[in-house]
């Protein structure tokens, strides 16, 4: 069988050809390496970084200064003639025959107490003197225990506590201004307010020796037997 290879497409016959090439190609590389120049590079010293320490300055603190104050007037020595019928207002009187054995009299100053001025109208919560209740605190229980009468509701309903009473105390003792701070219903809150609106005349308060408008407050206890 004939074999179709073309003669063109055979490389067996080149190989020897290309041998030789690749090789001379090859020694030309190697001459053209051998020929190039090196360069050395040159080795820079950055040296070491010193840091000297520099003492802070104290820097003082300039204020601008300020002038000098004006000198005062220069006493005059013109003589100054006043007439004789010039009237003095003051008079002053020189002992002459004093020496040092004299002895002048201490200026002592005299104080004045201002009294402290007392409204009328004002209502003081706290006094010198508290207002008080004919013949004291017994008196008082007293007259509340035999003329409170329980109300019906209360007793039924079996409220029981105690109620208290605001009232002020006028400068005659009189009794006024009656109302009820803390009740407990039931009807004894206005039974506390007619005992209390009923009672003697107190003997008023006093602020520096004056009677005076005193508010008080009064506990009026309701209790079932």
């Amino acid at each position: 069988m004939d074999s179709k290879k073309s003669k063109k497409a055979d490389l067996e016959s080149k190989k020897l050809l290309f041998f030789q090439v690749g090789t001379l190609l090859a020694l030309l590389a190697v001459f053209f390496a051998f020929e190039i120049k090196r360069y050395e590079r040159p080795h820079f010293d950055l040296g070491t970084l010193e840091l000297d320490l520099i003492e802070m300055e104290e820097i003082p603190i300039t204020r601008p200064e300020e002038p000098p104050p004006p000198p005062p007037p220069d006493a005059s020595d013109q003589l100054i003639i006043v007439e004789d019928d010039v009237e003095i207002d003051e008079e002053f009187i020189i002992d002459v025959e004093a020496d040092l054995d004299h002895r002048i009299e201490e200026f002592q100053p005299v104080f004045i107490e201002e009294e402290e001025e007392i409204v009328e109208d004002y209502i003081f919560q706290i006094v010198e003197d508290d207002p008080e209740f004919p013949g004291g605190n017994e008196a008082l229980y007293r007259y509340l225990q035999s003329n409170i009468r329980y109300p019906v509701m209360a007793r039924e309903s079996g409220i029981q506590g105690t109620v208290f009473v605001s009232f002020v105390v006028e400068r005659d003792g009189s009794i006024t201004n009656v109302e009820v701070v803390r009740g407990i219903g039931g009807g004894c809150d206005q039974e506390a307010i007619r005992v209390v609106q009923n009672m003697p005349p107190w003997k008023a308060g006093q602020q520096r020796g004056q009677p005076v408008r005193v508010q008080f407050n009064l506990p009026v206890r309701f209790v079932l037997n």
